[in-house]
């Protein structure tokens, strides 16, 4: 009897949007074939977008790497070699059809969703690990037995079973997401912590469409050493399945290897009405410190004691922290930062000139924030940016550096905004001392449109003229300036008749003891000469 069923290369699954803002479902092949037809991923969170792009992405690699655009057999071995298949497939504005076909069919058997033996992404002695329900594994309501979701966008039979195309889509997503929850059968195995995505700060390339995102993403090359990475070896190619649950690995040295990382061990639990659950050990987990293979990831530096070199380890997103405010972590590469390999590799290619014609680039950061020790979901972020391409070279150098000045003067007026509201908080006679970031929150979600837009406006194409770099700084200092003025005026205003009066506190200050006078016009007059001074400097 033939238990086979679902093939991904065969049946609708990945969810792309098309050019009237519907969503449709396509086979994997299709995905690819067509994907310049299409304006990107549309699955059901930004989150389960990277992982499938990360399998389409598993796919090309592989493919560019052993075939040409014609379809024959050509093992990439030299860097220049690589380049060159990158730009033929870039200027040809599709994907190649031919190898994508010839790759896929002789690997047509590993795709399969249900199979007794190997099923895609599964291991069938995963049966014995944790027992979850559909609802945990819809990543959209993350559900577990004693964390029951008050407000669900899925209720009654949706929310027990999943259909097989949704199933695949989490199933990727739970692979790379997937919390700490799960239960070991062995005693004194190490902890594998989440889901390799989970561990990331992830940040990728979005172009106008979905083969632009393919390609941008598409690093063939090591840019550090500029070096072929080894042979691609993705999951499905390998001779047997790992069973064996949190397994400690050496960091893959291939990125089709690395894109599809099996972080955990998982077989789905399909019934007549659908997938209803699945079953779940840890999987495959390497030290993310020092894991450079990863492209797709900000870095955060760290020093440890003693005489030890000083490495990167990914960095995870926070949540109260727009992109923008990390743009010079993001672009500049000195001994603090280490750059993205993605967006070295987008510089790379504009200084290379084979990205000539796409001016504007924009950047989407996906990821997940964690409840207690990475116990379970507490949300899904996401966040982008757009700016010249040029900024990513070295004629944006001098930009680049004002982008950085600015942003720091914006994070010292949220902090003369937030000291405002804590001053009017005494004048009104609130002497908990409690501290709160309401204002400078406040003052960040004012500017972040307007700065937003200033960032996406600025042009270092031929622009060598100082005047030119004086004005756009002005221009936007202007609106900071006026943003933050406008929002001490508006707190004063709500302080009240009980501010403007004010009261004297007993309080230290400088080590010494002493009674201060707390009214909402001293405060802002203090406000005002310290943002004059924070904008003027």
């Amino acid at each position: 009897m033939d238990d086979k069923k679902f093939n991904l290369l065969e049946e609708p699954w990945v969810c792309v949007m098309q050019e009237n803002g519907e969503v449709k479902e396509l086979s994997l092949i299709d995905a690819l074939i067509h994907a310049h037809q299409y304006r990107g991923l549309s699955g059901e969170l930004p989150t389960q977008d990277v992982a499938v792009l990360r399998l389409l992405l598993a796919v090309l690699q592989t493919v560019v790497y052993r075939y040409d655009a014609d379809g024959n057999e050509d093992e990439l071995v030299e860097t220049e070699d690589a380049y060159e298949r990158w730009e033929e497939i870039w200027n040809e504005g599709k994907l190649p059809e031919k190898p994508i076909r010839e790759y896929l069919a002789k690997w047509k058997e590993r795709f399969y969703l249900y199979d007794s033996n190997r099923p895609f992404y599964q291991v069938p002695k995963a049966a014995i690990g944790t027992e979850c329900k559909a609802a945990k594994l819809n990543g959209e309501i993350s559900e577990s037995s004693n964390k029951l979701r008050l407000f669900s966008n899925r209720a009654g039979k949706e929310k027990k079973f999943l259909s097989d195309s949704e199933a695949a889509r989490w199933l990727l997503y739970l692979n790379g997401y997937d919390d700490t929850s799960a239960k070991p059968k062995q005693k004194g195995l190490p902890s594998p912590g989440t889901g390799w995505l989970g561990k990331l700060g992830l940040i990728y390339a979005d172009g106008s469409n979905l083969f632009e995102t393919l390609m941008l993403n598409l690093v063939v090359v090591n840019i550090s050493d500029k070096e072929c990475w080894d042979s691609p070896k993705p999951v499905w190619e390998a001779e047997t399945v790992k069973s064996a649950e949190r397994t400690e690995i050496v960091v893959p040295s291939n990125q089709a290897e690395l894109l599809t990382v099996q972080s955990r061990r998982i077989l789905l639990k399909k019934e007549v009405q659908g997938v209803s659950g699945y079953y779940v050990l840890g999987g495959d987990f390497f030290p993310k410190e020092a894991a450079y293979m990863e492209q797709m990831t900000v870095w955060k530096k760290y020093e440890p004691k003693g005489n030890a070199v000083p490495y990167y380890q990914p960095r995870r997103h926070l949540p109260e922290k727009q992109m923008w405010r990390d743009f010079s972590n993001l672009v500049m590469s000195d001994q603090e930062n280490r750059t993205p390999g993605v967006l070295r590799w987008v510089a790379w290619l504009k200084d290379k000139k084979m990205i000539d014609k796409k001016n504007i680039i924009c950047f989407k950061t996906a990821s997940v924030q964690y409840g207690d020790k990475d116990f379970f979901v507490k949300d899904v972020l996401g966040d982008y940016l757009e700016f010249h391409t040029e900024l990513l070279t070295a004629n944006g150098k001098i930009l680049v550096r004002i982008i950085r000045e600015e942003i720091e003067k914006c994070e010292k007026a949220a902090n003369i905004v937030n000291h405002l509201t804590e001053d009017l908080k005494k004048a009104a006679g609130d002497c908990s001392g409690e501290k709160t970031q309401y204002g400078k929150e406040e003052y960040f979600y004012q500017i972040d449109i307007p700065f937003r837009k200033w960032l996406k406006e600025l042009d270092p194409i031929g622009e060598s003229d100082s005047e030119y770099y004086e004005n756009i700084r002005n221009d936007w200092r202007v609106q900071a300036y006026r943003i933050a003025e406008k929002l001490g005026m508006n707190y004063v205003e709500q302080a009240g008749d009980k501010a403007f009066v004010g009261r004297e506190i007993q309080e230290k200050k400088d080590g010494v003891e002493r009674k201060v006078y707390y009214s909402s016009s001293s405060a802002f007059n203090i406000f005002k000469v310290s943002l004059k001074k924070c904008f003027e400097q």
